[in-house]
């Protein structure tokens, strides 16, 4: 029997299509198909076991110690310094104990996760695993910036006024910026990499004469500068068209919660973060885009940072992020999943092998209509500190509270965060715990609450927050959570990504503040000696095998 006739059998339907939510609904909640999220944590589709029966997690590092009934890790872990998500996901995949809990209740396997190579599609067809995501090559070709602008104006999805152009001095750059009405005060990237390192801010000679090595003989894209606030949307393309999620805006470059300048630290949901004809627009814009993507052979989840102009009304194309993304895990809880179902389902959809009929615009309208009465909110905390420690205590995964003294307690054990009410109170997701060690950079874990944890209002006397210049040759940390986190650069370094060009006045609120150090009261460790020498990732440094 086909894949296809054998999901088609396990509904109650017979072979025609799945009709609206309440069957998807139904189908994702009788599914017998095995279904894994694999990565460092389970952070990014972490409840979606709620939804969708046979979905489970693979995961290097296991925050509830064995006591979350979907999440395994392998108890055998020897030291690999691991250099990025994909080495993370490949190593787990071919892991003899991962292999024999995948295949233990029989069936072909469907695996999604949001790094992975042409390495790991070559393990999945070997082990006779479906990886349910476009492919890795799709993935690199739509990832670059000449690519994504191209495809945007083709769909009417405009970038910040802009040239596609490849030019090799000072000279020509003016000449051509000032035929196109951008001015001399601009931003050129270049398609590939970590935005921090190719995006360049330009002014003058002197900025094109520091960074020309790293310019010339590339594509270009060389934008007018703006004055923005960066926006973060997902969505899915699906079959009958693309099905958007909320709007989210940012947390950048906090130093109370990252090292790295520019670089991503969570997201916030609120109906303000867009109204009116900005909210309209954005929508538009990645349907536009999304959409697009089809003729590309795309199809499933996605992320756009949207660039909102504060000078203006317009909306303009940042950047696309062709994979689950960090902001997923506020996108699956909001009020509009619950009253059809979360966006990721949509992907599952895609790739289920089923057949099913859905209305795309009155979905988008719905989910349009409910964000204006949700909150969600999350942060990434790093450890800050230059100190390299080894780990003896750290925070407990699960739901903290706000006590009547203001002191942050432990609640109970949780799995995940749906059940948040309010503000007052919060998830922890652990990722570095003891016997772990802890460095500038690394991620300690994830908090997510129902408040916002920003604000545009001034904090009357207050000096700005320090930050730590890097140490030459300090290594960036993994990656652990999202693509577009790789985007960051070291805080006191030249330039910021693009997508960030300006990000308002926004800064913590207190109540976000006393939430970080709370948790970092919650860690302890013991110094480690200069003989130890600090990986180039965060991940694979155990205390032992």
């Amino acid at each position: 029997m086909s894949e296809q006739s054998t999901s088609a059998a396990s509904a109650p339907f017979g072979q025609r299509p799945l009709r609206g939510i309440a069957e998807i609904r139904h189908f994702f909640r009788t599914n017998t198909t095995p279904v894994f999220f694999i990565g460092a944590t389970p952070f990014n589709l972490l409840g979606l076991d709620r939804w969708v029966r046979n979905f489970e997690y693979i995961t290097y590092y296991d925050a509830w110690d064995g006591g979350h009934p979907r999440v395994f890790t392998p108890k055998d872990k020897p030291y690999i310094e691991f250099e990025s998500g994909e080495e993370i996901n490949n190593y787990l995949l071919q892991h003899p104990e991962v292999r024999s809990f995948m295949q233990r209740n029989g069936g072909r396997p469907k695996v999604a996760m949001v790094f992975f190579d042409e390495e790991t599609e070559k393990i999945c067809t070997e082990l006779g695993y479906d990886l349910i995501l476009p492919s890795a090559a799709l993935r690199e070709h739509l990832d670059s910036k000449i690519v994504t602008t191209r495809l945007g104006n083709e769909a009417g999805a405009a970038s910040v006024p802009n040239i596609l152009t490849s030019v090799d001095s000072w000279e020509q750059l003016v000449a051509e910026c000032t035929a196109a009405g951008l001015g001399t005060d601009v931003v050129l990237q270049t398609p590939y990499g970590d935005s921090g390192k190719t995006t360049f801010f330009l002014t003058g000679p002197d900025d094109w004469d520091k960074y020309a090595d790293d310019i010339v003989g590339q594509q270009q894209k060389i934008m007018k500068r703006i004055n923005n606030r960066g926006i973060a949307v997902e969505a899915v393309l699906t079959r009958h068209g693309t099905v958007v999620g909320p709007v989210m805006s940012e947390l950048v470059g906090h130093s109370e919660l990252t090292p790295y300048k520019g670089g991503w630290c969570g997201n916030e949901m609120y109906p303000e973060v867009l109204t009116g004809l900005r909210r309209e627009k954005a929508t538009q814009l990645v349907r536009r885009l999304g959409d697009r993507l089809s003729g590309e052979g795309y199809k499933g989840f996605f992320e756009v940072d949207v660039l909102v102009d504060l000078d203006s009304e317009e909306v303009y194309l940042g950047e696309l992020n062709p994979r689950i993304s960090g902001a997923s895990s506020i996108t699956n809880v909001t009020a509009g999943a619950y009253s059809d179902m979360p966006l990721f389902l949509f992907h599952l959809l895609e790739y289920m092998g089923v057949e099913y009929e859905l209305d795309v615009d009155e979905i988008n309208r719905r989910w349009e209509d409910l964000a204006s009465v949700d909150v969600w909110s999350q942060m990434v905390i790093k450890e800050i500190s230059p100190q390299v420690e080894q780990i003896t205590r750290g925070a407990r995964t699960g739901q903290w509270y706000f006590d009547d003294n203001e002191e942050l307690q432990f609640r109970r054990a949780a799995l995940d965060w749906h059940q948040l009410q309010n503000e007052s109170e919060c998830f922890f997701l652990r990722i570095f715990g003891a016997g772990d060690y802890r460095w500038k950079g690394a991620d300690l874990g994830v908090l997510v609450t129902k408040g916002r944890l920003q604000t545009e209002d001034p904090e009357v006397g207050a000096a700005p927050a320090p930050t730590a210049e890097p140490e030459p040759g300090e290594p960036l940390a993994l990656d652990l959570i999202s693509g577009s986190e790789s985007d960051a650069v070291p805080t006191g370094s030249e330039g910021t990504p693009a997508e960030h060009m300006s990000s308002g006045n926004s800064r913590l609120t207190g109540r976000a503040r006393r939430l970080i150090d709370a948790v970092r009261a919650q860690y302890a460790g013991v110094p480690v000696g200069t003989e130890f020498v600090v990986p180039t990732a965060s991940v694979g440094v155990k205390s032992s095998s």
